[in-house]
């Protein structure tokens, strides 16, 4: 295989910036995009592009005999389905979080993978980002010791629409599953325990939809360790994303990105530039390197950096997350099966 030739089922804005992304690289090859709502603006923005297949029908890539692997960037409702189609036409996946609003959907469309034989990746992109890996390699060489405390800070500088809201599947499993992916991936073990408080202190409109803006999660993995997490819905000063582990020998962390270094001290104060605003500026990158390393790893055989287990865990500590707000109580991972 010279190239990895691909389709990409959801030409919104995440899915645009994929095909970009895979157009730089030299040993991959868009082949065709289908979308539900394609038209003349999709289609002139794919004849930019050099793509050939401009599609409402989603079965016409799973299909294409020229199509190696699949990126699915539609909503999150039909992702199961088409995971389990592609597979079983033999296809690897790439498949934007979360899987499935349901675990058990979840674990069908793994079942399939695994049945078929294929690579299916999560796009948990902040595994990607240049901070998060080098503090991830900081935890693996022990500088930090045994990891005993994790704190991360996730807070986004506006809130979704009210149409976003009402199908987001609330903060834990949209938002936060971010960042219990990101604990897992620092704590190098797994969470058996969740406990997480919230509230509507941004916006009322996340109440009419049973859902909250503002949460603290407590996570107690295998190891012992804990981690700590803080979402927001709204950081007035931009996009807040910062990690912390404490271990027995230190700590490492990492700070979020700024435009610039420069730093200005006077007699007035020490200031500088407010952080990215924006998830595609912070994570421009990241984005680059999660779809360069799946390309990698269907063209040479390689193990995936993460995996459709990834995605189950995170959407299981979301679920976990949800039942301990409305219990008021901590969960365990393993009480889910009873609860579902």
């Amino acid at each position: 295989m010279g190239k990895v030739r691909v389709g990409i089922i959801g030409a919104g804005r995440i899915g645009k910036i994929h095909a970009d992304n895979l157009l730089r690289m030299g040993d991959a090859e868009v082949v065709a995009v289908s979308d539900l709502f394609a038209n003349d603006e999709l289609n002139a923005w794919a004849s930019e592009r050099g793509i050939g297949l401009v599609t409402t029908d989603s079965a016409e890539l799973i299909g294409h005999p020229d199509i190696d692997a699949i990126f699915i960037c539609s909503s999150t409702d039909t992702h199961v389905p088409l995971i389990i189609q592609a597979a079983g036409a033999g296809k690897h996946i790439f498949c934007e979080k979360p899987v499935s609003m349901d675990v058990n959907r979840t674990r069908e469309a793994l079942e399939a993978v695994e049945k078929a034989g294929v690579k299916l990746q999560i796009g948990f992109n902040r595994r990607f980002d240049h901070n998060f890996k080098r503090l991830r390699q900081l935890v693996e060489q022990g500088r930090a010791g045994d990891p005993h405390l994790i704190k991360i800070t996730s807070r986004d500088p506006n809130p979704p629409s009210a149409a976003y809201i009402q199908v987001s599947g609330g903060i834990f499993m949209d938002m936060a599953i971010h960042d219990f992916d990101m604990a897992r991936f620092m704590a190098g073990s797994e969470v058996v325990s969740v406990f997480a408080q919230g509230a509507v202190l941004v916006d009322p409109v996340f109440a009419e939809y049973g859902d909250l803006d503002t949460a603290i999660t407590t996570l107690t993995f295998e190891n012992g360790a804990l981690a700590v997490i803080d979402n927001s819905r709204r950081a007035a000063y931009g996009y807040d994303q910062r990690v912390e582990v404490f271990g027995s020998k230190g700590a490492v962390s990492a700070d979020n990105d700024y435009p610039n270094t420069v730093v200005i001290s006077d007699e007035e104060g020490v200031v500088r530039d407010k952080p990215l605003h924006f998830f595609l500026e912070r994570y421009n990158d990241a984005y680059i390197d999660e779809t360069r390393q799946f390309i990698e790893s269907v063209l040479h055989d390689r193990p995936l950096p993460v995996e459709g287990f990834d995605g189950l865990q995170a959407e299981l500590i979301a679920r976990a997350a949800k039942e301990s707000v409305k219990l008021g109580r901590p969960v365990k991972l393993a009480e889910l099966t009873a609860l579902a």
